[in-house]
Protein backbone atom coordinates (compact mmCIF):
# COMPACT_ATOMS: atom_id res chain seq x y z
CA UNK A 1 0.00 0.00 0.00
CA UNK A 2 1.65 3.47 -0.96
CA UNK A 3 2.41 5.75 2.03
CA UNK A 4 0.39 8.44 1.54
CA UNK A 5 -2.70 9.66 4.01
CA UNK A 6 -5.40 7.08 2.86
CA UNK A 7 -9.49 8.66 2.84
CA UNK A 8 -12.40 7.25 4.72
CA UNK A 9 -12.98 5.62 1.76
CA UNK A 10 -9.93 3.81 1.79
CA UNK A 11 -9.20 2.56 5.13
CA UNK A 12 -12.93 1.24 4.86
CA UNK A 13 -11.72 -1.09 1.78
CA UNK A 14 -8.50 -1.94 4.04
CA UNK A 15 -11.02 -3.21 6.81
CA UNK A 16 -13.16 -5.08 4.69
CA UNK A 17 -9.84 -6.69 3.59
CA UNK A 18 -8.93 -7.68 6.69
CA UNK A 19 -12.37 -8.94 7.47
CA UNK A 20 -12.14 -10.69 4.11
CA UNK A 21 -8.61 -12.67 5.62
CA UNK A 22 -10.15 -13.16 8.78
CA UNK A 23 -13.18 -15.05 6.79
CA UNK A 24 -11.30 -17.02 4.65
CA UNK A 25 -9.64 -19.21 7.42
CA UNK A 26 -13.60 -20.05 9.30
CA UNK A 27 -15.59 -22.97 8.25
CA UNK A 28 -17.77 -21.31 6.09
CA UNK A 29 -21.70 -21.77 6.26
CA UNK A 30 -24.84 -20.58 4.26
CA UNK A 31 -25.14 -17.35 6.02
CA UNK A 32 -21.54 -16.70 6.20
CA UNK A 33 -21.30 -17.30 2.07
CA UNK A 34 -23.70 -14.75 1.84
CA UNK A 35 -21.97 -12.30 3.32
CA UNK A 36 -18.89 -12.88 1.56
CA UNK A 37 -21.02 -11.72 -1.49
CA UNK A 38 -22.36 -8.53 0.41
CA UNK A 39 -18.78 -7.95 0.75
CA UNK A 40 -17.44 -8.46 -2.57
CA UNK A 41 -20.97 -6.25 -4.03
CA UNK A 42 -19.44 -3.84 -2.23
CA UNK A 43 -16.11 -3.83 -3.41
CA UNK A 44 -17.18 -3.93 -7.40
CA UNK A 45 -19.45 -0.85 -6.55
CA UNK A 46 -16.32 0.88 -4.40
CA UNK A 47 -14.16 0.17 -7.91
CA UNK A 48 -16.61 1.59 -10.20
CA UNK A 49 -16.90 4.67 -8.39
CA UNK A 50 -12.56 5.07 -7.99
CA UNK A 51 -12.58 4.01 -11.64
CA UNK A 52 -14.74 7.55 -12.21
CA UNK A 53 -12.74 9.55 -9.92
CA UNK A 54 -9.42 8.25 -11.77
CA UNK A 55 -10.74 8.88 -15.51
CA UNK A 56 -11.38 12.67 -13.37
CA UNK A 57 -8.22 13.18 -11.95
CA UNK A 58 -6.35 12.90 -15.40
CA UNK A 59 -9.02 15.15 -16.84
CA UNK A 60 -7.90 17.29 -14.20
CA UNK A 61 -4.29 16.84 -14.96
CA UNK A 62 -5.21 17.75 -18.93
CA UNK A 63 -7.06 21.09 -17.95
CA UNK A 64 -3.86 21.79 -15.57
CA UNK A 65 -1.56 21.50 -18.51
CA UNK A 66 -4.05 23.78 -20.76
CA UNK A 67 -3.76 26.48 -18.14
CA UNK A 68 0.02 26.10 -18.14
CA UNK A 69 -0.17 26.89 -21.96
CA UNK A 70 0.84 22.81 -22.84
CA UNK A 71 4.24 22.98 -21.57
CA UNK A 72 6.29 20.35 -22.77
CA UNK A 73 7.19 19.42 -19.44
CA UNK A 74 3.65 19.18 -18.43
CA UNK A 75 2.43 17.58 -22.05
CA UNK A 76 4.91 14.61 -20.67
CA UNK A 77 3.32 15.00 -17.35
CA UNK A 78 0.01 13.98 -19.08
CA UNK A 79 1.13 11.40 -21.29
CA UNK A 80 2.51 9.19 -18.23
CA UNK A 81 -1.00 9.84 -16.94
CA UNK A 82 -2.57 8.55 -19.79
CA UNK A 83 -0.39 5.46 -19.80
CA UNK A 84 -1.08 4.91 -16.04
CA UNK A 85 -5.28 4.86 -17.18
CA UNK A 86 -4.89 2.49 -19.66
CA UNK A 87 -2.29 0.27 -17.87
CA UNK A 88 -4.59 0.17 -14.66
CA UNK A 89 -7.13 -0.25 -17.14
CA UNK A 90 -6.11 -3.51 -18.55
CA UNK A 91 -5.29 -4.40 -15.04
CA UNK A 92 -8.99 -4.66 -14.11
CA UNK A 93 -10.20 -6.16 -17.41
CA UNK A 94 -7.99 -8.78 -16.25
CA UNK A 95 -8.90 -9.01 -13.17
CA UNK A 96 -12.82 -9.20 -14.71
CA UNK A 97 -11.99 -11.77 -16.70
CA UNK A 98 -11.00 -14.30 -14.44
CA UNK A 99 -14.11 -13.23 -12.58
CA UNK A 100 -15.75 -13.98 -15.55
CA UNK A 101 -13.95 -17.72 -15.73
CA UNK A 102 -14.79 -18.36 -12.18
CA UNK A 103 -18.56 -17.62 -12.55
CA UNK A 104 -18.53 -19.72 -15.96
CA UNK A 105 -16.69 -22.83 -14.08
CA UNK A 106 -18.83 -22.62 -11.23
CA UNK A 107 -22.09 -22.30 -12.47
CA UNK A 108 -24.28 -25.49 -12.05
CA UNK A 109 -26.12 -25.97 -15.26
CA UNK A 110 -30.59 -25.16 -14.79
CA UNK A 111 -29.53 -22.41 -12.09
CA UNK A 112 -29.66 -19.22 -12.65
CA UNK A 113 -28.73 -18.44 -8.59
CA UNK A 114 -24.88 -18.44 -7.99
CA UNK A 115 -23.53 -21.46 -6.74
CA UNK A 116 -22.02 -19.68 -3.53
CA UNK A 117 -19.70 -22.46 -2.85
CA UNK A 118 -18.09 -24.63 -5.84
CA UNK A 119 -14.51 -25.18 -3.76
CA UNK A 120 -13.77 -27.96 -5.99
CA UNK A 121 -14.40 -25.66 -8.99
CA UNK A 122 -12.54 -22.80 -8.03
CA UNK A 123 -9.58 -24.76 -6.98
CA UNK A 124 -9.53 -26.22 -10.25
CA UNK A 125 -9.66 -22.66 -12.02
CA UNK A 126 -7.54 -20.64 -10.14
CA UNK A 127 -5.02 -23.60 -9.02
CA UNK A 128 -5.08 -26.29 -11.60
CA UNK A 129 -3.71 -29.61 -11.29
CA UNK A 130 -0.16 -29.00 -11.35
CA UNK A 131 -0.30 -25.53 -10.27
CA UNK A 132 -1.00 -24.28 -14.04
CA UNK A 133 -4.40 -22.38 -12.55
CA UNK A 134 -5.58 -18.67 -13.47
CA UNK A 135 -3.79 -17.76 -10.34
CA UNK A 136 -0.32 -18.52 -10.73
CA UNK A 137 -0.46 -15.86 -13.82
CA UNK A 138 -2.20 -13.16 -11.69
CA UNK A 139 0.41 -12.89 -9.29
CA UNK A 140 2.98 -12.18 -11.85
CA UNK A 141 0.63 -9.95 -13.31
CA UNK A 142 -0.46 -8.23 -10.26
CA UNK A 143 3.60 -7.76 -9.13
CA UNK A 144 4.07 -6.69 -12.48
CA UNK A 145 1.90 -3.59 -12.45
CA UNK A 146 2.86 -2.35 -8.86
CA UNK A 147 6.70 -2.20 -10.13
CA UNK A 148 5.20 -0.44 -12.75
CA UNK A 149 3.12 2.19 -10.52
CA UNK A 150 6.65 2.37 -8.02
CA UNK A 151 8.08 4.52 -10.39
CA UNK A 152 5.31 7.10 -9.43
CA UNK A 153 4.72 6.21 -5.46
CA UNK A 154 8.02 5.09 -4.20
CA UNK A 155 6.37 2.91 -1.69
CA UNK A 156 3.95 0.71 -3.53
CA UNK A 157 4.68 -2.58 -2.66
CA UNK A 158 3.65 -6.31 -4.38
CA UNK A 159 0.21 -6.60 -4.85
CA UNK A 160 0.35 -10.82 -4.73
CA UNK A 161 2.01 -12.34 -1.62
CA UNK A 162 2.97 -15.74 -0.70
CA UNK A 163 2.12 -16.46 2.91
CA UNK A 164 5.89 -16.03 4.11
CA UNK A 165 5.91 -12.79 2.79
CA UNK A 166 2.54 -11.26 4.41
CA UNK A 167 3.05 -10.36 7.53
CA UNK A 168 -1.44 -10.22 7.79
CA UNK A 169 -0.74 -14.20 7.73
CA UNK A 170 0.26 -15.15 11.48
CA UNK A 171 -0.90 -18.96 10.98
CA UNK A 172 1.74 -21.23 11.22
CA UNK A 173 -0.06 -23.85 9.03
CA UNK A 174 -0.69 -20.99 6.40
CA UNK A 175 3.25 -20.13 6.06
CA UNK A 176 4.35 -22.10 3.30
CA UNK A 177 1.20 -21.52 1.14
CA UNK A 178 2.04 -19.25 -1.67
CA UNK A 179 -0.30 -16.91 -3.20
CA UNK A 180 -2.44 -18.90 -4.95
CA UNK A 181 -3.14 -21.89 -2.06
CA UNK A 182 -3.26 -18.88 0.51
CA UNK A 183 -6.48 -16.88 -1.38
CA UNK A 184 -7.73 -19.82 -3.39
CA UNK A 185 -7.40 -23.21 -1.89
CA UNK A 186 -10.38 -24.84 -0.27
CA UNK A 187 -12.02 -21.10 -1.23
CA UNK A 188 -16.10 -21.11 -2.17
CA UNK A 189 -16.56 -18.83 -5.37
CA UNK A 190 -18.05 -15.97 -3.40
CA UNK A 191 -14.78 -15.71 -1.06
CA UNK A 192 -12.54 -16.26 -4.19
CA UNK A 193 -14.34 -13.21 -6.34
CA UNK A 194 -13.98 -10.94 -2.79
CA UNK A 195 -10.56 -11.65 -3.34
CA UNK A 196 -10.63 -10.69 -6.63
CA UNK A 197 -12.56 -7.38 -6.33
CA UNK A 198 -10.27 -6.98 -3.15
CA UNK A 199 -7.04 -6.62 -5.56
CA UNK A 200 -9.05 -4.80 -8.26
CA UNK A 201 -9.51 -2.04 -5.24
CA UNK A 202 -5.60 -2.25 -4.42
CA UNK A 203 -4.85 -1.59 -8.32
CA UNK A 204 -7.04 0.99 -8.04
CA UNK A 205 -5.52 2.46 -5.44
CA UNK A 206 -2.20 2.58 -6.64
CA UNK A 207 -3.56 4.16 -9.59
CA UNK A 208 -5.25 6.76 -7.67
CA UNK A 209 -2.08 7.30 -5.52
CA UNK A 210 0.12 7.45 -9.17
CA UNK A 211 -2.24 10.10 -10.40
CA UNK A 212 -2.32 12.18 -7.37
CA UNK A 213 1.66 12.38 -7.77
CA UNK A 214 1.37 13.55 -11.24
CA UNK A 215 -0.96 16.07 -10.68
CA UNK A 216 0.53 18.18 -8.07
CA UNK A 217 3.22 18.73 -10.77
CA UNK A 218 1.38 20.11 -13.11
CA UNK A 219 -0.96 22.08 -10.56
CA UNK A 220 -4.05 19.78 -10.84
CA UNK A 221 -4.36 19.21 -6.79
CA UNK A 222 -6.58 21.67 -6.00
CA UNK A 223 -5.79 23.38 -2.30
CA UNK A 224 -8.56 22.90 0.18
CA UNK A 225 -9.04 25.66 2.82
CA UNK A 226 -10.30 23.63 6.00
CA UNK A 227 -9.54 25.91 8.68
CA UNK A 228 -11.66 29.22 8.49
CA UNK A 229 -12.25 31.44 11.32
CA UNK A 230 -12.46 35.17 12.20
CA UNK A 231 -9.96 38.08 12.34
CA UNK A 232 -9.91 41.55 13.74
CA UNK A 233 -7.17 44.15 13.03
CA UNK A 234 -7.55 47.07 14.72
CA UNK A 235 -5.60 50.52 14.03
CA UNK A 236 -4.82 50.53 17.59
CA UNK A 237 -5.08 48.80 20.54
CA UNK A 238 -4.71 51.87 22.87
CA UNK A 239 -7.53 54.38 22.51
CA UNK A 240 -7.76 57.71 24.65
CA UNK A 241 -10.93 58.29 25.62
CA UNK A 242 -13.19 60.27 23.52
CA UNK A 243 -11.66 59.55 20.49
CA UNK A 244 -12.77 56.53 18.31
CA UNK A 245 -11.68 53.11 18.03
CA UNK A 246 -11.35 51.78 14.29
CA UNK A 247 -10.83 47.95 13.35
CA UNK A 248 -11.48 45.95 10.66
CA UNK A 249 -13.66 42.32 10.88
CA UNK A 250 -13.16 39.65 8.45
CA UNK A 251 -12.58 35.64 7.67
CA UNK A 252 -9.16 33.86 7.76
CA UNK A 253 -8.80 30.46 5.77
CA UNK A 254 -5.74 28.21 5.96
CA UNK A 255 -5.32 24.74 4.65
CA UNK A 256 -3.95 22.39 6.55
CA UNK A 257 -2.19 20.32 4.06
CA UNK A 258 0.47 23.02 3.41
CA UNK A 259 3.32 23.15 5.28
CA UNK A 260 4.56 26.85 4.46
CA UNK A 261 8.08 28.68 5.52
CA UNK A 262 7.91 32.02 6.17
CA UNK A 263 10.92 34.70 6.79
CA UNK A 264 10.62 38.46 8.33
CA UNK A 265 13.29 40.68 6.47
CA UNK A 266 14.56 37.37 5.05
CA UNK A 267 15.69 35.82 8.10
CA UNK A 268 13.55 32.26 8.60
CA UNK A 269 10.39 32.38 10.88
CA UNK A 270 9.66 29.85 13.37
CA UNK A 271 6.24 28.49 12.34
CA UNK A 272 3.40 26.91 14.55
CA UNK A 273 1.09 24.16 13.83
CA UNK A 274 -1.67 26.27 13.04
CA UNK A 275 0.53 27.57 10.31
CA UNK A 276 0.76 30.74 11.65
CA UNK A 277 4.22 32.54 11.82
CA UNK A 278 5.11 34.32 15.00
CA UNK A 279 7.00 37.66 14.26
CA UNK A 280 8.91 39.12 16.77
CA UNK A 281 11.27 42.04 16.81
CA UNK A 282 12.86 44.71 18.72
CA UNK A 283 11.53 48.45 17.01
CA UNK A 284 15.06 50.26 16.50
CA UNK A 285 14.53 54.24 16.91
CA UNK A 286 14.29 55.97 13.35
CA UNK A 287 14.54 60.04 12.42
CA UNK A 288 12.03 60.82 14.85
CA UNK A 289 9.69 63.69 13.22
CA UNK A 290 8.32 67.05 15.69
CA UNK A 291 6.19 64.72 17.27
CA UNK A 292 8.41 61.79 18.36
CA UNK A 293 7.48 59.43 15.43
CA UNK A 294 9.41 57.58 12.53
CA UNK A 295 7.74 55.77 10.20
CA UNK A 296 9.24 52.31 9.22
CA UNK A 297 8.33 48.86 7.72
CA UNK A 298 8.90 44.89 7.68
CA UNK A 299 8.68 42.78 4.59
CA UNK A 300 7.35 38.65 5.02
CA UNK A 301 7.15 35.94 2.76
CA UNK A 302 5.04 33.10 2.50
CA UNK A 303 6.37 29.95 0.68
CA UNK A 304 4.58 26.68 0.27
CA UNK A 305 5.16 24.05 -2.73
CA UNK A 306 1.72 23.78 -4.42
CA UNK A 307 1.53 21.10 -6.99
CA UNK A 308 5.05 20.25 -7.44
CA UNK A 309 5.72 24.74 -7.91
CA UNK A 310 6.58 26.78 -5.35
CA UNK A 311 4.20 29.43 -4.45
CA UNK A 312 5.62 32.80 -2.75
CA UNK A 313 3.79 35.95 -1.29
CA UNK A 314 5.41 38.72 -0.64
CA UNK A 315 3.75 41.42 1.71
CA UNK A 316 5.44 44.86 3.62
CA UNK A 317 3.80 45.78 6.85
CA UNK A 318 3.99 49.64 7.93
CA UNK A 319 4.30 50.61 11.20
CA UNK A 320 5.00 53.31 13.40
CA UNK A 321 8.19 53.93 16.03
CA UNK A 322 7.37 55.88 18.80
CA UNK A 323 10.12 57.80 20.50
CA UNK A 324 10.22 56.65 24.19
CA UNK A 325 9.35 59.33 26.80
CA UNK A 326 11.77 59.28 29.85
CA UNK A 327 10.08 60.01 33.03
CA UNK A 328 13.01 60.99 35.57
CA UNK A 329 12.47 61.60 38.96
CA UNK A 330 14.87 63.07 41.71
CA UNK A 331 14.79 65.18 44.94
CA UNK A 332 16.61 67.79 42.59
CA UNK A 333 16.52 66.80 38.88
CA UNK A 334 17.03 70.35 37.61
CA UNK A 335 20.80 70.66 38.93
CA UNK A 336 22.99 67.99 40.40
CA UNK A 337 25.27 68.54 43.41
CA UNK A 338 29.05 67.87 42.81
CA UNK A 339 30.82 64.70 43.73
CA UNK A 340 27.57 63.72 45.57
CA UNK A 341 25.41 60.93 45.19
CA UNK A 342 22.62 62.51 43.09
CA UNK A 343 19.75 59.56 43.13
CA UNK A 344 17.46 59.30 40.03
CA UNK A 345 14.38 57.07 39.03
CA UNK A 346 14.11 57.29 35.27
CA UNK A 347 11.08 55.65 33.43
CA UNK A 348 10.06 54.72 30.49
CA UNK A 349 6.46 54.14 30.56
CA UNK A 350 6.13 52.86 27.22
CA UNK A 351 8.09 50.16 27.38
CA UNK A 352 6.08 48.56 29.99
CA UNK A 353 7.69 45.11 30.92
CA UNK A 354 10.37 45.29 27.94
CA UNK A 355 12.45 48.08 29.66
CA UNK A 356 15.84 46.64 30.55
CA UNK A 357 17.75 50.50 31.13
CA UNK A 358 20.97 50.48 30.93
CA UNK A 359 23.20 53.91 31.60
CA UNK A 360 26.13 55.92 31.09
CA UNK A 361 26.85 59.62 31.30
CA UNK A 362 29.50 62.17 30.85
CA UNK A 363 31.44 64.35 33.01
CA UNK A 364 29.50 61.56 36.25
CA UNK A 365 30.08 58.57 37.43
CA UNK A 366 27.48 56.15 37.28
CA UNK A 367 25.96 53.80 39.73
CA UNK A 368 23.44 51.70 38.90
CA UNK A 369 20.49 50.47 41.74
CA UNK A 370 19.11 47.83 42.90
CA UNK A 371 15.13 48.37 41.55
CA UNK A 372 14.38 48.99 37.92
CA UNK A 373 15.36 52.75 36.65
CA UNK A 374 17.18 53.75 39.78
CA UNK A 375 20.27 55.23 38.72
CA UNK A 376 22.94 57.36 41.22
CA UNK A 377 25.03 59.87 39.62
CA UNK A 378 28.06 61.08 41.19
CA UNK A 379 29.18 64.67 38.89
CA UNK A 380 33.02 65.57 38.49
CA UNK A 381 32.19 67.94 35.91
CA UNK A 382 30.50 71.16 35.30
CA UNK A 383 27.99 69.74 33.69
CA UNK A 384 26.48 65.89 33.30
CA UNK A 385 24.83 64.10 30.06
CA UNK A 386 23.12 60.93 31.44
CA UNK A 387 22.56 58.27 28.22
CA UNK A 388 19.78 55.48 28.47
CA UNK A 389 19.29 52.50 26.99
CA UNK A 390 17.27 49.17 26.91
CA UNK A 391 17.99 46.27 25.91
CA UNK A 392 21.16 47.95 23.65
CA UNK A 393 18.72 50.36 22.44
CA UNK A 394 19.10 54.03 23.16
CA UNK A 395 16.47 55.68 24.47
CA UNK A 396 17.70 59.41 24.87
CA UNK A 397 19.98 61.70 27.29
CA UNK A 398 19.23 64.26 29.60
CA UNK A 399 22.16 67.22 30.51
CA UNK A 400 21.89 68.37 33.85
CA UNK A 401 24.28 71.76 35.18
CA UNK A 402 26.57 70.60 38.37
CA UNK A 403 26.07 73.02 41.11
CA UNK A 404 28.82 73.49 43.87
CA UNK A 405 27.95 71.95 47.62
CA UNK A 406 26.92 74.99 49.60
CA UNK A 407 29.73 75.74 52.95
CA UNK A 408 27.76 74.50 55.68
CA UNK A 409 27.58 77.73 58.75
CA UNK A 410 29.85 77.21 61.32
CA UNK A 411 28.26 77.55 65.05
CA UNK A 412 29.62 77.78 68.44
CA UNK A 413 27.44 76.58 71.46
CA UNK A 414 28.65 77.08 75.30
CA UNK A 415 26.86 75.68 78.05
CA UNK A 416 23.93 74.26 76.18
CA UNK A 417 23.19 77.98 74.25
CA UNK A 418 24.88 79.51 71.17
CA UNK A 419 27.98 81.69 71.87
CA UNK A 420 26.77 85.61 72.24
CA UNK A 421 29.48 87.62 70.04
CA UNK A 422 27.39 91.06 70.42
CA UNK A 423 26.41 91.23 74.05
CA UNK A 424 28.92 88.38 75.69
CA UNK A 425 28.88 84.76 77.55
CA UNK A 426 29.02 84.44 81.38
CA UNK A 427 32.61 83.11 82.22
CA UNK A 428 30.83 79.84 83.51
CA UNK A 429 29.01 78.78 80.54
CA UNK A 430 32.49 78.45 78.41
CA UNK A 431 32.88 75.42 80.87
CA UNK A 432 31.13 72.95 78.21
CA UNK A 433 31.75 74.28 74.52
CA UNK A 434 30.15 72.24 71.35
CA UNK A 435 31.48 73.40 67.47
CA UNK A 436 28.65 72.46 65.22
CA UNK A 437 28.69 72.87 61.28
CA UNK A 438 25.35 72.72 59.83
CA UNK A 439 24.54 72.57 56.37
CA UNK A 440 22.28 74.41 54.32
CA UNK A 441 19.30 73.95 54.51
CA UNK A 442 17.79 72.80 51.08
CA UNK A 443 20.60 70.67 50.24
CA UNK A 444 20.19 68.99 53.60
CA UNK A 445 17.05 68.16 52.20
CA UNK A 446 17.77 67.03 49.00
CA UNK A 447 21.00 64.84 49.75
CA UNK A 448 20.46 64.52 53.42
CA UNK A 449 23.44 60.83 53.13
CA UNK A 450 26.12 63.80 51.70
CA UNK A 451 25.35 66.53 54.53
CA UNK A 452 26.96 65.35 57.01
CA UNK A 453 29.50 67.43 58.35
CA UNK A 454 31.89 67.77 61.32
CA UNK A 455 33.90 70.23 63.07
CA UNK A 456 37.49 68.46 63.29
CA UNK A 457 39.64 70.77 64.79
CA UNK A 458 39.80 74.24 66.26
CA UNK A 459 42.23 76.02 68.55
CA UNK A 460 40.59 78.65 71.50
CA UNK A 461 42.55 81.05 72.96
CA UNK A 462 41.72 82.97 76.63
CA UNK A 463 42.81 87.16 75.65
CA UNK A 464 42.87 90.00 77.94
CA UNK A 465 43.10 93.14 76.90
CA UNK A 466 45.80 92.91 73.74
CA UNK A 467 47.94 90.08 74.90
CA UNK A 468 46.68 85.91 75.29
CA UNK A 469 46.14 85.09 79.23
CA UNK A 470 47.18 81.68 78.30
CA UNK A 471 48.32 79.31 76.19
CA UNK A 472 46.15 78.69 72.77
CA UNK A 473 45.04 75.12 73.14
CA UNK A 474 43.95 72.85 70.49
CA UNK A 475 40.63 71.21 70.01
CA UNK A 476 40.31 67.28 68.01
CA UNK A 477 36.78 67.04 67.67
CA UNK A 478 33.61 69.57 68.76
CA UNK A 479 33.29 68.99 71.60
CA UNK A 480 36.03 70.86 74.57
CA UNK A 481 36.12 71.31 78.19
CA UNK A 482 37.46 74.49 79.45
CA UNK A 483 37.27 74.24 82.99
CA UNK A 484 40.87 75.46 82.96
CA UNK A 485 40.00 78.46 80.64
CA UNK A 486 37.33 79.64 83.51
CA UNK A 487 39.50 79.18 86.32
CA UNK A 488 41.92 81.88 84.82
CA UNK A 489 39.22 84.06 83.17
CA UNK A 490 38.23 87.66 84.18
CA UNK A 491 35.80 89.76 83.85
CA UNK A 492 36.06 91.62 80.24
CA UNK A 493 38.32 88.80 78.56
CA UNK A 494 37.77 87.43 75.16
CA UNK A 495 37.75 84.12 73.92
CA UNK A 496 38.95 83.62 70.67
CA UNK A 497 38.25 80.73 68.71
CA UNK A 498 39.91 80.02 65.45
CA UNK A 499 38.35 76.83 63.28
CA UNK A 500 40.84 74.78 61.41
CA UNK A 501 39.47 71.76 59.98
CA UNK A 502 35.86 70.58 59.19
CA UNK A 503 35.15 67.68 57.38
CA UNK A 504 31.93 66.07 55.61
CA UNK A 505 31.11 62.64 55.19
CA UNK A 506 29.57 61.38 51.86
CA UNK A 507 26.60 58.74 50.79
CA UNK A 508 29.67 56.27 50.59
CA UNK A 509 30.59 57.32 53.93
CA UNK A 510 33.81 58.57 52.45
CA UNK A 511 35.33 61.90 54.32
CA UNK A 512 36.77 64.40 52.99
CA UNK A 513 38.30 67.94 54.50
CA UNK A 514 35.86 71.13 53.78
CA UNK A 515 37.65 74.45 53.17
CA UNK A 516 35.81 76.10 55.32
CA UNK A 517 37.45 79.59 57.55
CA UNK A 518 35.26 80.32 60.48
CA UNK A 519 36.33 82.58 64.08
CA UNK A 520 34.81 83.90 66.98
CA UNK A 521 35.46 86.57 69.14
CA UNK A 522 33.54 86.13 72.02
CA UNK A 523 33.22 88.55 75.55
CA UNK A 524 33.32 86.82 78.77
CA UNK A 525 31.17 88.80 81.69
Amino acid sequence: MAGAKETPRQKMIGMMYLVLTALLALQVNSAILLKFKFLDDSLIGVNDKTTQANQGAVKGIEAAVAKNRNQARDLAILKQGQEVRERTAKMVAYLRDIREKLLAATQEKGKAEMNMSGEDKVAMTMLGGKKDGAAYPLKTVLNEYSTYIKQFVPTAGPLALDAKDDKAVTEKDQKNKDFAELNFENTPVVAALAVLSQKETEVLKYEADALNQLGQKVGAQTIVFDKVGAFASAESNTVAAGTKYKAELFLTASASSLRPSMTLNGSPLQVGPDGHGKVEFTARPGNFDASGSAKASWKGTIRFNQNGRDTTFNVTVPYTVTKPVMQIQSASVQALYFKCGNKLNVSVPALGAQYKPGFSASGASVIPGSKTGDVTLVPNAREVTLSVSSGGNAIGSQTFQVRPIPKPDIKCFVGGREANEKQGTPIVAVRNMNMRAVPDAGFATFLPEDARYRVSRYEVTLVRGRRPAMGTRSISGPDANLTDVVNAAQSGDRLYIEVKEVQRKNFQDNTENVNVAKSFNIPLL
